[in-house]
């Protein structure tokens, strides 16, 4: 009797991602014979993704012989629709974030927010950014990008920032603002954009209504925000919107132009600019240093976290301090008295939204993987191939993480001291006292 077994080198590349052969074990065969001599079919082999985005079954197979005859891998991933607007009939001006010079889940989402709004017409969703070498625009739906950077980018100075989307404004005469509800960043640069903007309405006898904030969804030509707990307000839709995360889904399915927009300045009287020339009174004084453990660990950017496959606590807790990572830990490990509760992440502790975050020992139970759902970027480092947190990661090292850890801060040139014996240390501090 033949027994059909598995490789476990092609699984490892099969789950891996970021193997060097992972499309070579990604694709499944669609066809081969079982051990009863009859020829079996997989049905979700076979097909091909159409520039629509929609799999189209393929019977005959040839589409998957194609692939892996070394042809285009259109069994991949799906190709997106190309959008082009040559000549928009006006434009939608979303200003992202960019956390740490990239996009956020939080930016992905007001472009998808935007691409709502311009659902069946000729508006051109366009980017405003105060940060240059940006990439992803065209994936995340912006038809246009316009770059303010220069002589504010790295400073925070709102006055400036404020100036240039007023001459923005005169310049692109959009329909919609779109911000991130978030404070001190997109929420309050939205709101100083609204209060221009009605204050010079105001003088030229229109008024402009008042900013949607905490905007969660666009349905039916209209806005909902969210008033409370329990309180939705349903609104037409302003000019200036101030948006939740996941206030819409991000855009997956087409790929957009992205053309640069070059800033023409507009001559404008003194009774125009108001007081956009005079001092801010805001002096920027760069980054200051934080101890990374004195973040919350709801807004950390960078997290190691350990679990129970941790058994050098002191040669963690050192290579957090090399690594500027803030610590994070399973419920197993708080459970077992290594780290404080405080510290847990999980649906049953605090959930993350690191950029990156490194799990150390942790095998990946269900609550975990919830509470690191919406970190950009998971690092698992454990001895153990197959278990959840492997499978979930975007790179995965299987080795030990006590002295894979000890290795990197070795690699960084600030390796740990090996500490005093337990008895020694006793000994030593006993003849100090009675000295």
């Amino acid at each position: 009797m033949s027994v059909r077994r598995l490789d476990p080198h092609a699984e490892r590349a099969r789950r891996n991602r970021l193997h060097a052969r992972h499309l070579e074990f990604a694709r499944p065969a669609w066809r081969w014979t079982s051990v009863d001599g009859v020829t079996r079919i997989n049905p979700h082999a076979l097909g091909a993704i159409g520039p629509n985005g929609i799999k189209r079954i393929d019977r005959s197979g040839a589409s998957v012989e194609t692939s892996a005859a070394g042809g285009p891998q259109t069994s991949a991933e799906p190709v997106r629709r190309r959008i082009t607007i040559d000549d928009p009939a006006g434009y939608i001006l979303v200003v992202p974030e960019l956390p740490e010079g990239r996009l956020g889940d939080h930016d992905r989402d007001l472009f998808g927010l935007a691409r709502q709004l311009a659902d069946g017409t000729d508006l051109a969703v366009t980017a405003v950014t105060f940060r240059s070498d940006v990439d992803g625009f065209e994936e995340a739906g912006a038809d246009r990008i316009m770059d303010l950077s220069e002589d504010i980018e790295g400073r925070y100075d709102p006055e400036s920032r404020l100036a240039a989307l007023v001459e923005v404004e005169d310049m692109l005469a959009p329909r919609h603002w779109i911000f991130a509800d978030s404070l001190p960043d997109g929420g309050d640069l939205g709101r100083r954009l609204s209060a221009r903007l009605s204050s010079r309405g105001e003088s030229r006898g229109a008024e402009d209504p008042p900013p949607a904030t905490r905007v969660w969804q666009f349905a039916d030509g209209k806005t909902r925000s969210r008033a409370g707990d329990r309180l939705d307000i349903l609104r037409d839709v302003p000019r200036v919107l101030l948006a939740l995360p996941e206030c819409a889904e991000p855009v997956s399915e087409t790929r957009h132009e992205a053309r640069t927009i070059v800033l023409e300045p507009v001559a404008r009287t003194s009774e125009e600019t108001g007081d956009e020339n005079r001092p801010s009174g805001v002096i920027d004084r760069g980054r200051v240093t934080v101890d990374p453990q004195q973040i919350p660990l709801a807004q950390a950017p960078f997290i190691l976290s350990a679990g129970r496959g941790v058994s050098d606590w002191e040669g963690y807790h050192h290579a957090a301090r090399v690594l500027g990572a803030s610590e994070g830990a399973s419920r197993v490990a708080v459970d077992d008295g290594n780290m404080p509760r405080a510290r847990q992440v999980g649906a049953t502790g605090t959930f993350v939204s690191a950029s990156c975050y490194i799990a150390v020992g942790i095998s990946g139970a269900v609550q975990h993987l919830q509470g690191i759902a919406r970190c950009q970027r998971v690092i698992a480092i454990n001895s153990d191939p197959s278990c959840d947190m492997v499978k979930r990661a975007d790179l995965a090292i299987i080795a030990d993480g006590d002295a894979l850890l000890a290795a990197v801060c070795e690699r960084l040139g600030q390796p740990r001291i090996a500490s005093a014996p337990a008895d020694q240390w006793h000994a030593e501090e006993s003849r100090h006292v009675a000295a």
